[in-house]
């Protein structure tokens, strides 16, 4: 495309995904800052799946030459937010529901088994913290704001990371992480997705809190199973944006 869309200052909400990226970027903080913005507009929809990245725009906005922002596109690439193909224009990947599918039946099961290292392994304190977080996403919850609860639930799952101690499976949920971040964030935005995923995760923070692994694992697992059927019931919306350059290819 070759407008794009104004975005809220880089903050708190996006400091998660600004780390990753910044992680990835090879210690060029102008990279990191031009995948950055690209990526939020991606993930918060402002950017939609099947829309051009206009390089020659980007490199305007930016004031920058051309080559770091071929480079932020790569990063976002091998991420799997952007499309880069021979002769045209890179675009915002798109998704088949055959590949949501495939990605949030994993993801439940590895948050299952997150969920019972946690009981597993976290101290009171650790438990305490994570109910700091939850109480950031009720917040945004009660505010109906989906962004907000959006960049509240993902440092909501970094922080079970923190404490599940596995660094192999943070290492597989981190490689899944940005290429969900845009179905998570449509999800929520689905009718009230918000209400139900907020009481899901007081019932799962209830769960960590009773050491009831089990019940934790089942409410985690559940927790990405409804998103997922969220999804699936909007996809003839979702087909419906695809010949505007929506989700489907």
């Amino acid at each position: 495309m070759d407008s794009y869309p104004e975005l809220k200052p880089n903050g708190e909400e996006s400091s998660l995904l600004a780390t990753v990226l910044g992680d990835r970027a090879a210690g060029s903080s102008l990279v990191a800052r031009i995948a950055d913005w690209i990526g939020r507009a991606i993930v918060e929809g402002r950017l939609r799946p099947g829309d051009d990245l206009n390089s020659v725009d980007l490199s305007k906005r930016f004031q920058s030459s051309r080559t770091p922002v071929r480079e932020a596109l790569m990063l976002l690439e091998r991420e799997g937010l952007v499309e880069i193909t021979p002769r045209r224009r890179p675009r915002v990947a798109l998704f088949t529901l055959k590949e949501v599918r495939e990605i949030y039946q994993l993801r439940a099961a590895l948050y299952a088994l997150a969920s019972e290292l946690i009981v597993a392994h976290a101290s009171d304190d650790g438990i305490a913290s994570l109910w700091r977080s939850y109480k950031v996403l009720a917040s945004a919850a009660e505010r109906d704001d989906v962004d907000g609860y959006f960049w509240a639930n993902v440092a909501f799952r970094d922080s079970e990371m923190d404490l599940c101690e596995n660094t192999q499976l943070r290492r597989i949920i981190d490689s899944l992480r940005l290429r969900t971040m845009q179905l998570r964030h449509f999800s929520l935005s689905l009718p009230r997705r918000l209400e139900r995923s907020n009481l899901d995760h007081r019932r799962l923070m209830q769960a960590y809190s009773d050491r009831d692994a089990a019940l934790a694992a089942a409410l985690n697992r559940s927790i990405v199973s409804e998103a997922l059927r969220a999804i699936e019931a909007a996809w003839g919306q979702l087909e419906g944006e695809a010949s505007d350059g929506g989700i489907l290819p």
